[in-house]
């Protein structure tokens, strides 16, 4: 299982994120930290459209920020995105 995440140094939302994922039993894969190059904001807006942290992706399954996570949580479909 491959989890990647956008994230910055300081972002409670990226720290929300990660803790979801670890009570379902994932740890972040790659980190990738916008606020220490600038490349890889760039990079991020690309492929998202967003500017905001966390952008998460589940293998190749972008799933968006921690509300979109939460609300996946929620529905179950994370569940089925971690294959549980």
């Amino acid at each position: 299982m491959n989890i990647s995440m956008y994230t910055s140094e300081f972002c409670p939302f990226c720290r929300n994120a990660e803790q979801l994922l670890q009570n379902k039993g994932f740890k972040i894969s790659e980190k990738f930290f916008i606020d220490q190059d600038p490349e890889l904001l760039k990079q991020m807006v690309k492929i998202t459209g967003k500017r905001t942290v966390p952008q998460i992706f589940i293998n190749e399954t972008y799933v968006g920020g921690f509300d979109e996570l939460r609300k996946a949580d929620i529905s179950g479909e994370l569940d089925n995105l971690l294959n549980l």
